[in-house]
């Protein structure tokens, strides 16, 4: 069995927007701007023997605001950057009630299926209380970036929380 560490996309691989306290993905290609610790941190978690799973949920396709193109090319362009095994996205939005909108667990559960991942011994890091959820139900340990956004927060704690993915990952390799 392999270990994941699933990687929400935008506040955790990429930088979200911030307007007024809540965060967005980046509009278009030339809005993607990463962290100045991603490279670095999932080339750790990458050399530990980890697969890098993107899962993020993009509704703003179902919404009509933003193109399946735009989200497609900017998830093309992170594995160019980061050392990334598969990105997998949701395009529905809350109405669809499809399984594999976070909070529910269906990316991640797929992905596990697809790489034979052994979910007590993954990780979950995301910035929203939708990430952290997701990683619950599928039994994998949580890790929330906290930026402070004007929103609701996780209803069960993270196992573990920071506001960096340098400490982030420090924290998962000391669980190894």
């Amino acid at each position: 069995m392999n270990k994941a560490i699933f990687l929400d996309r935008d506040g955790v691989m990429n930088k979200a927007v911030i307007k007024n306290g809540k965060p967005y993905p980046p509009a278009s290609l030339s809005e993607l701007v990463l962290p100045d610790d991603a490279v670095t941190s999932l080339q750790r978690l990458k050399s530990a023997g980890y697969l890098l799973i993107g899962i993020t949920n993009q509704p703003d396709v179902a919404r009509g605001t933003t193109t399946k193109e735009t989200v497609l090319s900017i998830n093309q362009a992170l594995p160019a950057k980061l050392p990334l095994t598969d990105i997998r996205v949701c395009f529905h939005d809350n109405a669809d009630q499809c399984h594999c909108r976070k909070p529910l667990p269906g990316l991640m559960l797929d992905a596990a299926k697809d790489y034979s991942i052994d979910m007590a011994s993954s990780f979950m890091i995301g910035d929203r209380w939708k990430d952290i959820e997701a990683g619950q139900r599928a039994a994998c340990k949580t890790i929330w970036l906290n930026y402070d956004y004007q929103e609701k927060q996780p209803a069960i704690p993270a196992d573990f929380t920071t506001k960096t993915l340098t400490s982030a990952t420090d924290w998962i390799l000391q669980q190894a």
